[in-house]
């Protein structure tokens, strides 16, 4: 009994380490950030100092357009990541328990997939125009793609014995989805969903500084062509995307953790 609270609590610490770790390295930024241009070594004028940063996420906090600004971005993120995700599970189940359907889309799969969603904004803009949809779309094909060859390559990973046994039931093709071919694309499917996490939130800032789309980009965008004064508020909407991305990672990661619990890589990382 003692040796296994032991053993629980060396795992404590050292989980609690890197955490530890992590706030020291940040801090350490933070004092470099405020010293380097108040000593010289960086350009005061496009290098804000900590200070004024947190000052101008002062100002940000009390003001209302900030928040409804935070609001359409969250919205736009939020919206663009369902509908990629969904999308990518289903056509990434159904492409890939097919073969026929898997070696038909192969080649287009892979000429589509490398195309940078920055090469559609002047497209975007003919079509949509600078709202919400166009955005949209940037984040949506962008995002599709993690989950959806994540997806293959899970479907491509089911046992060849279990599904042999299936077709040999004569089971359908959703209990074959359901009971097969699901339980080992799931890993791989939350694997995307948590990259299309972070691609999303940076194409929904990408194309509201390029498309004007409302949201923290294009807040930033106003600061930045208000002249010397808007530099810390330009670093300060920096530093709350940066927030919103780790707060995402921790809750994919939490979110990864629970829903694959029975996963024996996921039981291996919990303490004892």
């Amino acid at each position: 009994m003692t040796g296994s609270t032991r053993t629980g609590s060396a795992r404590r610490r050292a989980g609690s380490s890197p955490r530890l770790l992590g706030l020291l390295g940040l801090a350490g930024f933070a004092v470099l950030v405020e010293v380097l241009p108040r000593i010289g070594l960086l350009p005061a004028r496009y290098f804000p100092t900590t200070t004024a940063i947190l000052g101008a996420l002062v100002d940000y906090a009390g003001d209302g357009r900030f928040w409804t600004a935070l609001g359409q971005t969250l919205r736009t993120w939020v919206v663009g990541l369902l509908i990629a995700v969904g999308a990518g599970v289903v056509v990434g189940v159904v492409i890939g328990a097919v073969p026929v359907l898997r070696a038909l889309t192969a080649s287009t799969i892979e000429f589509l997939r490398p195309i940078p969603s920055v090469a559609l904004i002047p497209l975007v803009i003919v079509l949509l125009g600078s709202g919400m949809s166009g955005t949209l779309v940037l984040v949506v094909y962008a995002s599709f793609w993690q989950v959806l060859v994540q997806v293959l390559h899970g479907v491509a990973d089911v046992d060849p014995v279990a599904r042999d046994t299936a077709h040999a039931y004569h089971l359908g093709f959703g209990y074959r989805v359901r009971y097969v071919v699901w339980p080992t694309a799931l890993p791989y499917a939350v694997t995307g969903f948590r990259l299309a996490t972070a691609v999303a939130l940076i194409l929904t800032i990408t194309g509201e500084l390029t498309i004007g789309t409302p949201g923290l980009g294009k807040l930033m965008d106003t600061a930045y062509n208000s002249g010397d004064d808007g530099v810390p508020s330009v670093y300060a909407i920096v530093v709350v995307t940066g927030l919103i991305g780790v707060i995402a990672n921790n809750v994919t990661r939490a979110a990864e953790r629970y829903v694959l619990a029975w996963h024996p890589a996921v039981r291996a990382e919990l303490p004892a």
